[in-house]
């Protein structure tokens, strides 16, 4: 089931349209990954989700109503421009941030020692937030943002900041959070991200939505009948005895081993060109070359323009 429906959403600035019939679904217990270059209309979308602004045209359903106020406890939300008070107390402030969210004070403090002691940052309880690293701070700005354990988590770049040891944890967090129901919104650049935590995504480039399915889907739409071999044997046989329906793309040496990368270009199936090659070489290995999301991302992107 969806636990945010996004149906037919259009946005104008001015002479500016920001989202042109944007519709998305995103479901329930699920990391979603909303992506596109900088300027696309993710943030407008975001913005619009979490009534900050509103749609000049199409409507959201959050787990089957009509999106209101109602739900705005509901939702939590990481900017990428975080926005903690400098000159205010670790602890306080994450007290006051999270009784705004509908907590009661003594919840909170219980809530957010647990946190602190899990991302080791309790001695930073009476610290002013300048008096922080930056890493310091995106960890108190996330666990604000989850305390109140909220329905659908919107995060905009969250790794920023982030060193890998501490990067992991956020995502262990995410992924704990996932399997206890949460819906995420993952808004990121990093595609490894996208790869490693996302299930399903929608691209959006100049204020339309021009992908979106699971990621596994997405990836197999877009392979090239791409082949990586990594052998031994005759490299001048294979180089020189290109076969009918097949084009020699790399062929590079490697530690003790030859790496080709081969495209076939006609009806050809994998065995085909496997008898092919053991006519001439010993294979170590042999795998398809599926595009990442990186890949696939710049593919859309540059051919939308």
């Amino acid at each position: 089931m969806s636990l945010l429906s996004i149906q037919h959403i259009t946005k104008n600035y001015a002479s500016h349209k920001a989202l042109d019939d944007v519709s998305i679904e995103v479901l329930q217990g699920s990391v979603f990954g909303l992506l596109g270059p900088n300027g696309a209309g993710k943030t407008s979308l975001i913005r619009i989700i979490n009534q900050i602004t509103g749609p000049d045209q199409g409507h959201i359903l959050f787990d089957g109503l009509p999106l209101n106020k109602t739900h705005i406890n509901k939702i939590g939300y990481l900017p990428e421009e975080r926005g903690l008070y400098k000159k205010m107390e670790v602890g306080e402030q994450a007290l006051y941030l999270a009784q705004l969210k509908g907590m009661s004070r003594p919840d909170a403090l219980a809530k957010l020692k647990v946190w602190f002691e899990k991302f080791e940052i309790k001695p930073w309880w009476r610290k002013k937030i300048e008096e922080l690293s930056k890493g310091m701070q995106q960890k108190v700005q996330f666990i604000v943002t989850v305390i109140h354990e909220p329905s659908l988590l919107i995060l905009d770049e969250p790794f920023t900041g982030f060193d890998p040891i501490n990067a992991n944890m956020i995502k262990d967090e995410l992924l704990a959070m996932r399997d206890k129901g949460t819906s995420i919104i993952l808004s990121t650049h990093r595609m490894e991200s996208v790869e490693e935590l996302c299930s399903h995504i929608a691209l959006i480039n100049k204020s339309k939505k021009i992908l979106d399915g699971s990621v596994k889907d997405i990836r197999k739409a877009f392979k090239s009948n791409t082949y990586e071999i990594d052998y031994t044997g005759n490299q001048v046989a294979l180089a020189n005895g290109l076969w009918s329906g097949y084009k020699l793309l790399q062929n590079e040496a490697h530690d003790g081993f030859m790496r080709a990368v081969v495209k076939a270009e006609g009806d050809q199936t994998t065995n085909d060109l496997l008898q092919a090659l053991l006519a001439q070489v010993h294979i170590l290995g042999f795998r398809e070359v599926i595009p990442g999301m990186n890949d696939i991302f710049i593919s859309m992107v540059e051919s939308a323009d």
